[in-house]
């Protein structure tokens, strides 16, 4: 019987076509590492659980057409996609957004804590670029913490307004996460 716990990635690559058990090994070997990958930028248990869910998925479907030099790489650029994508689809619980600024580094992520640095930023030049309504609502609901019934009292305004607002301000991020998720897949 093969200890496949002592199989290099590149022999379990090799057995993966047909061998079942080599895919469990791969999935035992980096399941961990990439779930600490994506909740590092989730912060959802439930979420990462999907994104990491997904990527292993799509790796045993597309198992005979993989050409990888490095498996855990390949499964690292894999998740910063489908993390992307999962924020991008609007999946991810509006808290994240409210969390973002709050995120600390971390010295084992020094790559995520760089990417949740660049992200923090990009959302700031989108939230700059709202028109001046759309920027006070959004962030009075994301930086001040405010319910959409406080926020339409302060600046009197319906409760409907604000939920519009903040809606169009959040299609439009998810529209430029979109952006980020192609420049992420490509570094």
């Amino acid at each position: 019987m093969i200890s496949y716990s002592s199989l290099s990635d590149e022999e379990l690559m090799a057995s993966l076509q047909d061998d079942a058990a080599a895919f469990n090994e791969i999935y035992e070997r980096y399941w961990s590492v990439l779930y600490r990958s994506a909740f590092n930028v989730l912060k959802d248990e439930e979420g990462c659980m999907d994104v990491i869910q997904d990527v292993f998925i799509w790796f045993w479907e597309s198992r005979s057409e993989l050409k990888i030099n490095s498996v855990k790489a390949y499964l690292l650029v894999a998740v910063k996609y489908k993390v992307a994508n999962y924020i991008r689809n609007g999946k991810v619980r509006e808290s994240f957004y409210d969390r973002i600024p709050k995120i600390t580094g971390n010295a084992e992520f020094p790559d995520e804590v760089l990417e949740v640095k660049e992200l923090r930023e990009m959302i700031e030049r989108f939230v700059v670029d709202l028109p001046d309504r759309c920027q006070e609502v959004f962030r009075l609901s994301r930086k001040e913490h405010l319910t959409n019934k406080e926020i339409a009292e302060r600046l009197g305004i319906t409760e409907k307004t604000v939920e519009n607002q903040i809606n169009k301000a959040l299609k439009q991020l998810r529209k430029q996460l979109g952006r980020f998720s192609v420049y992420m897949f490509l570094y």
